[in-house]
């Protein structure tokens, strides 16, 4: 796992536009009086999704004041999780699922595609910043492993050829496809049901 370090280049100001602080206030509300700091994941997720999907250190502070809470709160809990970036991803954003069951699977094929393709680097932009890559937790497609997550789809049963042809599209400008590169429909057996089965046609 790569250690989470924000961005060496920041602005210096950030502030919700209208839509995002008409989201911010709507999730607010759901909470008890004096409780509007509960709110500090979704509000970090919506700064992200409107900054180009990552969180500049400006974001922290700015929710750190809107919520009323210190700063260094909002900055633990968004270097802890890894579903917030602190630095720009590029338009593709992959992150590969390293965690035991990918890990066994061979996740560490993606990780060597990822570093042919990309960047040897996690977390750095290609030439073109269009795309980075990092390594990730469990993102709980564990049957399907290994898996990588490319934005906010999923693309599972890889092996590093199948990962290799998905970065050139990317690369490329072009979209792939996701969900598993085995065939399978969710999460069924690879080789039809082998359970249950009087209960086929009940």
């Amino acid at each position: 796992m790569s250690l989470k370090r924000p961005a060496k280049d920041q602005p210096e100001i950030f502030e919700f536009n209208s839509s995002s602080l008409e989201a911010a206030k709507s999730i607010i509300s759901n909470y008890p009086q004096g409780k509007q700091q509960s709110a500090v994941m979704a509000l970090l997720y919506i700064a992200q999704r409107q900054n180009d999907n990552w969180i500049p250190l400006a974001a922290m502070k700015y929710i750190a004041k809107f919520l009323d809470m210190p700063y260094i709160k909002v900055y633990e809990v968004a270097t802890f999780y890894s579903m917030y970036n602190l630095s720009p991803v590029g338009d593709y954003f992959i992150q590969v699922c390293t965690t035991t069951p990918c890990m066994i699977r061979g996740a560490g094929k993606l990780v060597e595609a990822c570093k042919e393709k990309i960047s040897e680097n996690e977390c750095e932009l290609t030439n073109g910043k269009n795309c980075s890559w990092m390594e990730v937790e469990c993102l709980g497609a564990c049957v399907n492993a290994p898996m990588m997550q490319i934005n906010d789809d999923y693309f599972e049963d890889l092996d590093k050829e199948k990962t290799l042809k998905i970065l050139d599209k990317i690369l490329k400008g072009e979209t792939p496809k996701p969900g598993s590169y085995r065939g399978r429909i969710n999460n069924e057996p690879e080789n039809n049901r082998k359970t249950l089965m009087e209960y086929k046609n009940a």
